[in-house]
């Protein structure tokens, strides 16, 4: 599973492959700006996109949007520190605020396919 996550934030950017992959992501492409956002999919067709809402330059929504207009219908789950933005642009699809409460985050990755991970002690 490849995950494309748009977010100029630069810390979390470099986080979040992390974490992902941990989950069970396969590879993760970033993209700081909706420009690049939609040339990462272009480039490398996403399963899933991992999304701001407010960009250095242009947003996570209209990098969904534009994504979606040419490989198709792609899940997507906002990270973001203006939620209500994110559910007014983008109807039912998951939403989880920053400061980011990474359970959150593995219970919205596991409806699209990345598994539940194991306890330490379980592993």
């Amino acid at each position: 599973m490849h995950i494309l996550i748009t977010e100029d934030e630069a810390i979390l950017a470099m986080h979040l492959p992390m974490f992902l992959e941990e989950l069970g992501a396969d590879s993760c492409s970033v993209a700081a700006t909706q420009a690049e956002a939609v040339r990462e999919a272009l480039d490398h067709k996403p399963h899933l996109i991992a999304s701001d809402v407010n960009l250095a330059e242009g947003s996570g929504p209209g990098a969904v949007k534009a994504i979606r207009s040419h490989p198709g219908d792609i899940p997507v789950v906002y990270i973001t520190g203006t939620p209500e933005q994110a559910r007014i642009a983008d109807l039912g699809a998951p939403v989880i605020a920053k400061p980011i409460r990474w359970l959150d985050l593995v219970e919205a990755t596991q409806d699209h396919g990345l598994p539940t991970p194991l306890p330490a002690d379980k592993e």
